[in-house]
């Protein structure tokens, strides 16, 4: 009896015990009553590393369009540096999430929707070619992501989730081109990569040159990467053209000039100008090689602004003096200020309220004063000329005198509407 009775004392004993231990677990684990300020869903938290904004940088860090696409990405993230630095946007800071395009269209997709859906980016800065753009409209349009496109393009396009801050047609080719016409010759060479930007620039340019007296000569296509062009040089030689319209882009341009020089064929010989050599083009390419030769931009590093003497010295001095600035350098970099502005105005990050803020909102960016048109998204810009000279640097040999109002559908020239029904 007497065992009976120990042997349920310490049963009570060790019960008691028991209870005590798992009250001190709860008391523990139990999370602390939150003051009734932090439950409240409108409450805005202090500005700080935790509540940063996450946007966008996608551009080719790697492959064939890596020559063209790292600085602006450089200039991008300087952007974003320096509006963090200067308080950031709203209160918050700007927290930039890389991702690399590779080169190659699916990966820009695949990687905008990991952009918008996983990583929740406010914006998306990127793209070079029209094919890695392709590729992002339809991703951004499902997921109403916003996408700052900052390179000269083919035109006819306009999606209410892209801002176009490189030039349409109107604004580079269509000018580019009457001014060789008028300066140079009327027999045309077309040359480009065999994908959507010079295929549907030269579907333009060969009604434009119907239209204003000029002659098609030849068109041919290479593919991105492309590095033998010795058969279509012979080809140059024996049509002998006024002008070769180059919309070669990426690597492929190292060979193409490379071989030209070698042929005996320099800018004295034969007028070429090209819509995708830029001054870090030619830093690659070598200034040896294209002095003499024609590029059509809205900005070039020689471009005459305060605004500009300061983006360069910024850029020199953040990655180098043997850095160089050139148009989608600055495009992008204005894009970023753009989307800022644009955020500031609408009082939100919320993406309906920052497109429906950003009509009309003006930047004076280092090539000038830049305005976006509400209508279609482009930005208004000044069009500009230049010869390579020996430095690597551009000589501007004529310029719009004005910003000009984007028209990508090329509705206020009589032949336009050729391209458009095609």
């Amino acid at each position: 009896m007497l065992g009976k009775r120990k042997g349920i004392k310490a049963f009570m004993a060790a019960s008691l015990t028991l209870t005590m231990l798992l009250a001190g677990c709860a008391t523990q684990s139990a999370p602390a009553a939150k003051p009734a300020a932090e439950t409240k869903t409108d409450a805005k938290p202090e500005a700080g590393k935790d509540d940063a904004v996450p946007v966008g940088i996608l551009h080719s860090l790697t492959g064939t369009m890596s020559i063209s696409e790292v600085s602006v990405k450089d200039a991008e993230m300087m952007a974003i540096e320096e509006i963090n630095k200067a308080g950031g946007v709203l209160g918050k800071q700007l927290k930039p999430i890389i991702e690399d395009g590779a080169s190659d269209w699916p990966t820009f997709a695949e990687k905008t929707k990991k952009l918008l859906q996983k990583d929740k980016t406010a914006v998306i800065f990127g793209g070079w070619t029209s094919a890695s753009r392709k590729a992002v409209l339809p991703v951004v349009e499902q997921n109403k992501g916003l996408f700052f496109y900052p390179v000269q393009y083919e035109g006819l396009e306009s999606s209410p989730y892209i801002f176009y801050t490189g030039a349409t047609t109107n604004q580079q080719i269509v000018p580019a081109v009457s001014w060789l016409l008028q300066n140079k010759g009327k027999k045309f060479f077309l040359l480009g990569s065999d994908y959507v930007f010079p295929r549907t620039a030269n579907k333009i340019i060969k009604e434009q040159l119907k239209a204003e007296g000029g002659t098609l000569i030849a068109e041919e296509y290479t593919p991105l990467g492309h590095t033998d062009y010795n058969t279509i040089i012979s080809k140059i030689k024996k049509e002998k053209p006024d002008v070769v319209f180059n919309t070669l882009n990426g690597d492929s341009n190292v060979a193409f000039f490379k071989q030209l020089k070698d042929a005996g064929i320099t800018a004295k010989d034969l007028t070429t100008l090209s819509v995708s050599i830029a001054e870090e083009e030619i830093r690659g390419i070598g200034a040896s090689v294209l002095e003499g030769h024609y590029a059509a931009w809205n900005y070039y590093q020689t471009t005459d602004t305060p605004e500009n003497k300061k983006f360069v010295e910024a850029y020199k001095a953040k990655y180098g003096k043997d850095r160089v600035t050139d148009d989608p350098i600055e495009a992008g970099y204005f894009g970023v200020y753009l989307w800022a502005e644009a955020v500031k105005k609408a009082g939100s990050f919320d993406v309906e309220k920052v497109k429906a803020a950003a009509k009309g909102i003006e930047f004076n960016a280092p090539g000038g004063k830049v305005t976006i048109d509400g209508e279609n998204q482009h930005v208004y810009k000044t069009v500009r000329i230049g010869q390579v000279q020996a430095d690597g640097q551009f000589k501007e040999v004529w310029n719009s005198g004005k910003p000009v109002k984007p028209d990508p559908f090329l509705k206020t020239y009589p032949w336009g509407a050729e391209v458009t029904k095609k």
